[in-house]
């Protein structure tokens, strides 16, 4: 006898659209009739918006097969789920790096040390590998460090032990065959961080007061291996002088490495996009998704005989000494001891008229921007480009602006002259190639891994806000916009990113790291959470718990379903994507690999990971 189905599939259809997607899953698994209209594209496209809400002007990833997958995606594949927690550390934990093949990672800490942590174990955990302590450098404390390319060095920045009104800094580099030190540079303002240009060269900077709101940055190319291969070989070179108003300086430098952006990233021009479908519905094409010195003044001599001479009084009981896991406020904006002694003994007028006159002649003495960025229609189609970004300022102390500096082929060694490239006696300091204003206070930068795009940490400033004082710049926002822009076409994206909080004020602000993968971008916060967001849909779709403020998050170069968390609260956290911690579990007990649809349901069911999607427990 023939049966026929009880209800027509628009009915069944028009049922499960008013369901959550876990029950159109588990309503599915009743008949072949459900289960055809259970994986139906309009459904889930339905599902999708509706679920994680979406703007429906904004289209599918260009690179998803269907709204089912898609769906699955964003829901199994996020790491956020808490498989090992890290407590090696005995102070507040400050960065992660991770190595470009995502064997290891590095973390910096208020405990002096640098720790070294490998990825690869059989039973998947992660487990330490070297720990080096940079005591007995008088270092404070290590705050940042990054793997060259081929992952054969680790650079380490760190922070002097000398009085609280000290900016001075230093950076190491260690050999990852025998850890051993290889070299150390001095690093002025430590906020500067430092960076690697290439696998043998890495960049520092210096700062000279020319006055007492103005200065100089000058940003040095240094040679990893210090010795001497012959006498005409150096192992430093400048590359840029740069002039500060307002009691502002250059910080947080990083390299791009723009190789002709030949490979779109996945963050799409959704109008591009709109105009392109209309433009193939009117011509009746099928649809097809768019693809997308070390050289120092007098006074800076005197200034580092009074450091050294601090960092001995300090070494010799720094063993004994208990270092406060509380933030130091007065750490995390260098340089402002400087600015408020100088404010006592001038007045407000005489500082004004300085920075007149030091812009003034800053116009006269500098040299002019390279017009190829400054409009980048003139630059050649399929140019490699590499640019110098960092945070600056003009109005105030407080980073507000990312300054953009391109360098050169010839630029890119120490061979040469010392002094950079020659200058005329009217070209002292170099201009910036562009300047990119976040009318905020900046907190954290961080590259997608091709380098096409940047995405910046900021804390907003009021709207129509006027500055009057370089000294007292606006109060600053609790919420923490992230901020997108293409480096392609060095113009900020209209569309920006919001869930995460701090609280600290502008003379407290400290950098919150964050890191960018292919899919994701995540980023700490000071609310006791990390955040992780879809670049494509723009949309939170996990936070992650800690005790205290998180300050560093890193994706795996090698699988972005694994992101590591650092926190005030002394620990590292494992995050793995609920898939991936599956896909362990099975192969733990040597089981048959099956289907994963009922392991989804049951997560849904039974969800034991911390981490939360979509805002949703």
């Amino acid at each position: 006898m023939d049966w026929s189905p009880v209800l027509p599939d628009s009915l069944v259809l028009e049922i499960f659209l008013h369901l959550p997607h876990y029950a159109v899953l588990k309503a599915g698994l009743t008949c072949r009739q459900w289960q055809a209209v259970s994986r139906d594209e309009f459904l889930w496209r339905e599902l999708f918006y509706r679920y994680y809400r979406i703007l429906r002007s904004v289209p599918r990833h260009p690179s998803a097969v269907s709204w089912y997958r898609e769906f699955k995606r964003l829901y199994d594949c996020i790491p956020c789920v808490e498989v090992q927690t890290l407590r090696e550390h005995t102070n507040q934990v400050l960065h992660l790096a991770f190595s470009h093949r995502g064997h290891r990672f590095s973390s910096c800490s208020k405990d002096c040390t640098v720790k070294l942590w490998d990825t690869e174990r059989q039973d998947g955990n992660i487990s330490l590998v070297h720990s080096t302590s940079m005591r007995q450098y008088h270092w404070a404390y290590t705050q940042f460090s990054q793997f060259n390319p081929d992952d054969t060095l680790l650079l380490v920045s760190g922070v002097y032990l000398v009085p609280h009104h000290s900016s001075s800094g230093e950076i190491a580099v260690i050999s990852l065959d025998n850890y051993t030190l290889l070299s150390r540079v001095r690093n002025k303002p430590y906020d500067v961080f430092g960076c690697w240009l290439n696998e043998t060269h890495l960049i520092s900077g210096n700062l000279h007061w020319i006055g007492n709101m103005t200065s100089c940055s000058v940003l040095w190319l240094n040679k990893a291996f210090q010795d001497i291969e012959s006498e005409n070989v150096n192992v430093v070179k400048r590359l840029f002088n740069i002039q500060n108003f307002n009691a502002s300086t250059i910080r947080t430098v990083m390299v791009a490495h723009c190789r002709r952006h030949d490979n779109p990233d996945l963050l799409l021009d959704y109008e591009a996009q709109s105009q392109a479908g209309r433009q193939r519905a009117e011509q009746g094409n099928q649809h097809h998704p768019l693809l997308f010195d070390l050289k120092t003044s007098d006074s800076e001599e005197e200034e580092e005989e009074e450091e050294v001479e601090n960092k001995e009084e300090c070494g010799k009981d720094g063993r004994s000494q208990s270092f406060s896991s509380a933030r130091t406020p007065q750490l995390t904006i260098s340089g402002l001891d400087h600015i408020n002694h100088s404010r006592k003994h001038v007045g407000a007028r005489e500082l004004q008229i300085e920075t007149q006159v030091a812009k003034m002649m800053g116009r006269a003495y500098t040299k002019t921007p390279d017009a190829s960025l400054t409009d980048p229609s003139q630059s050649e189609e399929g140019e490699d480009k590499t640019y110098l970004i960092f945070t600056t300022g003009s109005l105030t102390y407080s980073p507000h602006q990312i300054g953009i500096k391109r360098i050169k082929p010839d630029q890119m060694t120490t061979s040469g002259d010392v002094l950079g490239e020659e200058r005329s006696s009217e070209e002292f300091f170099d201009s910036l190639d562009h300047v990119i204003d976040i009318h905020g206070h900046i907190i954290g930068m961080g590259l997608s891994p091709d380098h096409r795009y940047l995405y910046v940490n900021s804390r907003a400033w009021p709207k129509g806000c006027v500055i009057s004082d370089p000294m007292s710049p606006p109060p600053i926002a609790e919420e923490i916009d992230m901020h997108v822009i293409d480096l392609k076409s060095l113009r900020e994206e209209r569309r920006s990113l919001r869930a995460h909080r701090a609280f600290t004020p502008n003379d407290e602000c400290f950098f919150i790291f964050l890191d960018v993968s292919r899919d994701f971008v995540a980023s700490g916060a000071e609310d006791k959470h990390g955040y992780i967001w879809d670049r494509h849909y723009n949309i939170c779709l996990a936070r992650l718990a800690h005790d205290d403020v998180v300050n560093s998050v890193a994706f795996s170069p090698a699988d972005q379903e694994l992101l590591l968390s650092a926190s005030d609260d002394f620990t590292i956290k494992v995050w793995r994507s609920p898939r991936m911690v599956r896909l362990a579990q099975a192969s733990s007990r040597q089981l048959r690999p099956r289907s994963l649809l009922p392991s989804w349901l049951l997560r849904h069911k039974n969800s034991t990971f911390t981490g939360s999607v979509n805002g949703k427990p």
